[in-house]
Parts: C-alpha cells; sequence; structure tokens
C-alpha cells in the first residue's frame, strides 16, 4: 500500500516557498526604490507603457516554457505593476523635497517628452513626467491638482501656430509661466530591412507631417498617415512588422523602439524649431535679472481701425510686439481674438501704461502670463511640435 502524502509537510514546504516568493517580492520593491530615484533624476515618466507591455509578453512566454497559465501569470504581473507604481508614488510623496510634477501630450521618447525631459532633468527634488494622448488631458491633469504644469507646444517655425494650445490658454484657468525654444530634427524611420522606395505609408503627428510636406512631396505612391504623436507612430511600426509602413520621429525614438533611420533631417526648412510654453494654475514670478516677455488675449468691437488703435497703444511707448496671432471665436462666426507676444514685464511702467489705455479701446484684454523669455535655442532633437 502506497504511502500517503504527509499533508502538514507539503503545506509547510509551500509556506517556504512562499517566503520565498516574499522574499524576491521585497528585493524587487528595493530595486523599484532605486527606479523611481533614476526616473526622477533623469525626469521620465513613472510609467512606461511599452515597457510594461514588453515585460508581459516576457513573462507569458516565460510562463508557458514553465508549463504555467499564461493568462494567470499576466493578471499577476499587472497586479505587481499596480503594486510598483503604488510603491514609487508612495516614495515620492515621502521625499523630503517633492518633485515637480509635469505634463505633456504623447508618450515616452516624444519630442514632448524630450523638450519635458530636458528643461526639467536634474532639477533639485526630482521632476515626475506624465504623458497624455491630447493636450486638453494633460491640462486637465494641471487642472485637477495631478500635475504641477503642462510643458505645450505653441508654434513652429515651418507649420506655424498650433492653435490647440491657443484655444485652450483661451479657456481662462491657466497661466503661461515659461517658455523654451528647441530645434527639430525629424528623421524617417523603418524596420530593419526597409527602403525609401518600397514605403508605401508614413505616419506621424499632424505638426510632423506638415513640417515634412516638401519630403514628402518625393514619395508621390507614399500615403501620409495621421497619429497622435510622433513616438506612438514609430511605436506602431515597431509593433506592426509592416516593412512598407515608416514614421517620422526623433532619432531617439528609433533607438528606444529598434527601429532604423533610414533618412535624417527631412524637414521642409534647416532652421526648424518649436516654441513650447509652460503653463500652470498660478502665475509666476520673473526674475528681475532675467528679460521677460508677456502674453495677452484681446478681443475687439467688430469695427474699421479697432486693431489699428490697440497697437498704437503699444507703439507709442516704444513697446516691441514680436508676434500677433488671431482664433476663431466659438459661437461667433467670423469674430476673432488676438494674441499678443510683447517684450516686457507687464508690471514695468511703459507695458503697464499701454495695457491701461489698451483696455479703452478693447471689448476684452487679459494677462495671459508674464514669464523669462528663453534664453536661446536648446539642442536639436530636445523639443516637439506636437508629439
Amino acid at each position: 500500500m502506497a504511502e500517503r502524502p504527509d499533508i502538514q509537510a507539503l503545506r509547510e514546504r509551500i509556506e517556504a516557498i512562499d517566503r520565498e516568493i516574499l522574499d524576491a517580492l521585497r528585493r524587487r520593491m528595493e530595486a523599484v526604490d532605486e527606479v523611481v530615484e533614476a526616473k526622477l533624476e533623469a525626469a521620465s515618466p513613472l510609467r512606461d507603457p511599452p515597457r510594461e507591455e514588453h515585460v508581459l509578453a516576457r513573462v507569458r512566454e516565460q510562463a508557458a516554457e514553465l508549463g504555467l497559465d499564461p493568462h494567470e501569470v499576466e493578471r499577476l504581473y499587472r497586479g505587481l505593476m499596480e503594486m510598483s507604481v503604488a510603491r514609487q508614488e508612495d516614495r515620492i510623496r515621502a521625499r523630503p523635497t517633492a518633485p515637480l510634477r509635469v505634463a505633456y501630450q504623447g508618450v515616452e521618447g516624444s519630442y514632448s517628452h524630450l523638450a519635458a525631459r530636458g528643461r526639467y532633468g536634474g532639477r533639485e527634488g526630482g521632476v515626475v513626467l506624465t504623458g497624455f494622448p491630447t493636450f486638453r488631458g494633460a491640462v486637465e491633469s494641471v487642472l485637477a491638482g495631478g500635475s504641477d504644469l503642462a510643458l505645450l507646444p505653441i508654434e513652429n517655425t515651418t507649420a506655424g501656430s498650433i492653435n490647440e494650445t491657443y484655444d485652450l490658454l483661451a479657456e481662462g484657468a491657466l497661466a503661461i509661466t515659461g517658455e523654451v525654444v528647441s530645434r527639430i530634427e525629424h528623421c524617417l524611420l523603418g524596420l530593419s530591412g526597409s527602403t525609401v522606395e518600397g514605403l508605401r505609408a508614413v505616419v506621424s503627428h499632424p505638426q510632423a507631417l506638415a513640417q515634412c510636406e516638401r519630403f514628402l512631396r518625393t514619395l508621390p505612391r507614399v500615403e501620409a498617415r495621421a497619429e497622435y504623436d510622433t513616438a506612438g507612430a514609430a511605436r506602431k511600426v515597431a509593433e506592426g512588422g509592416d516593412r512598407t509602413v515608416a514614421a517620422i520621429a526623433s532619432a531617439t525614438t528609433a533607438a528606444a523602439f529598434g527601429l532604423e533611420i533610414l533618412a535624417r533631417g527631412i524637414q521642409s526648412e534647416a532652421g526648424n524649431y518649436t516654441r513650447f510654453v509652460e503653463v500652470s494654475p498660478r502665475p509666476a514670478s520673473c526674475p528681475p535679472d532675467r528679460p521677460c516677455k508677456t502674453s495677452l488675449l484681446v478681443e475687439l468691437a467688430h469695427e474699421p481701425g479697432a486693431l489699428q488703435r490697440v497697437l498704437a497703444c503699444f507703439a507709442r511707448r516704444g513697446v516691441d510686439l514680436s508676434k500677433i496671432e488671431s482664433r476663431p471665436i466659438p459661437d461667433r462666426p467670423f469674430s476673432y481674438r488676438f494674441y499678443v507676444d510683447l517684450d516686457g514685464h507687464a508690471a514695468s511702467r511703459p507695458v503697464e501704461a499701454a495695457l491701461v489705455e489698451a483696455r479703452e479701446v478693447t471689448t476684452v484684454l487679459r494677462v495671459l502670463g508674464t514669464y523669462p523669455k528663453a534664453a536661446g535655442l536648446e539642442a536639436e532633437g530636445t523639443a516637439d511640435p506636437g508629439a
């Protein structure tokens, strides 16, 4: 007669294995603590969806090799990932110097992410970057208290203004607190073995497609398809496995997704720059030793000479206007508001006097913010047209 299994011995064996699992989990959480510190220092997003999907694919494969149910193991690891993120958030909240929470539009590796990383990386106290699918999503995170500020592209030297950013500023809940101007170099990215001659489609953010319009005209058989950001388009190419599809994105993105650079510098203009604005619910002070810029929103009566009268208020006081942008006013067909950038602080004597006079000849005049003027042009590839 076969000897009966010793249930108690088996239970003790399982408990010992559970102890090993818990000890491995402790070591994993300790590694997570080191990861969050590295992310804060490098200004990397707290979550990395492509990385998470890569991990899940790996554990499904390993589970199958070990004779385990891949779906159940994936479910277990998804819970483990949420536990890791919660651990990172707890560690951030426990820091004596709270990190800056910055929202941007796009995914890690997008030009917007690179711009934010370049601007805030190395900040004392660290930075938590969070990408959102849309500009509005980034703004709503700020308004809901989930982020301290958002970094949004507002204009590009090749494709012009990013109208959605202007329209979000018009809603009145945000102030501009800073700006950065960066050079953009677009690259054509494809799978290993892809050729420019073999392409049938190119995907990217609409602004990136517009900035590379001259290059795309040389590919008459290629369809240009819009995606919500450049890095997201590159990820689709990497995951799609179709050598006839390429993406327009940065060289950094190529390395991140294992794509080959089929062509560099494909933007229509060699001097291709994007200006970003930093927005927050509260205005910021402009340091006295920095040149300042002030942005305004203006609405006028619909009558001849209205805009000229406003501009004259600034001209008489020697205030330099660097940009005027018009945008339609919703629900008021063929009526327009104007966005004005000027050099100087809103509280300086000439600008303040001009604003007082201008309010008498406008229906709406709102200061969107006074902020430090961009000191110079950032390194190539650190900013984005809307990705």
